[in-house]
C-alpha cells in the first residue's frame, strides 16, 4: 500500500461551517531558490504548478482561537482570484477545490504537536442554497 504525504478530503469535512477569505492572495516564496534581491515564487513539488496562499476564517464555533484562521495554499498557473463578497458582507464565503491535507509534526518551543497544510487546486464561491462541502463530497 502506498501512502501519500497528501491527503484528498471534502470541503465539507475541513470546513463544516464554511470558510471566507480575509487576505488577499500572495505568491509563496521559495525560500530555497530566493535571494534578497531575487524573490523566485515556489512550485508545487507534485504538479509543478505555482504555490499561492490565501487566509481563511473558519467560523466553526468549536475551533480553537488559534485556529480560526488557517491559510490554504493553491497550486494554479495563474493567481487566483477569491470570489466577491455578497452585498452587505464583511467576508467572501469561498469553497476549495482539490482540497487536501498534509500533517505534519511542529515543534514550538520544544513541544511538538501534531499540525496540518492546506492545500487546494482552486477556489469557487459556494454554490447557493447548498450546505458547504456537500457538493463536492464523493
Amino acid at each position: 500500500m502506498a501512502i501519500k504525504s497528501r491527503f484528498q478530503v471534502s470541503m465539507g469535512e475541513i470546513f463544516p461551517h464554511g470558510a471566507y477569505v480575509v487576505s488577499e492572495v500572495e505568491p509563496v516564496r521559495d525560500f530555497d531558490k530566493s535571494t534578497a534581491a531575487r524573490p523566485v515564487q515556489a512550485t508545487d513539488k507534485e504538479s509543478g504548478l505555482l504555490v499561492w496562499a490565501v487566509s481563511v476564517l473558519d467560523p466553526d464555533p468549536a475551533a480553537r482561537k488559534d485556529a480560526k484562521t488557517v491559510t490554504v495554499k493553491i497550486s494554479a498557473t495563474h493567481q487566483p482570484v477569491p470570489p466577491e463578497a455578497p452585498a452587505g458582507m464583511p467576508f467572501r464565503p469561498v469553497e476549495f477545490d482539490g482540497l487536501t491535507v498534509t500533517p505534519y509534526v511542529n515543534e514550538n518551543g520544544g513541544r511538538a504537536r501534531i499540525a496540518y497544510s492546506l492545500r487546494a487546486t482552486g477556489m469557487r464561491a459556494p454554490h447557493i442554497g447548498a450546505r458547504p462541502g456537500k457538493q463536492d463530497a464523493a
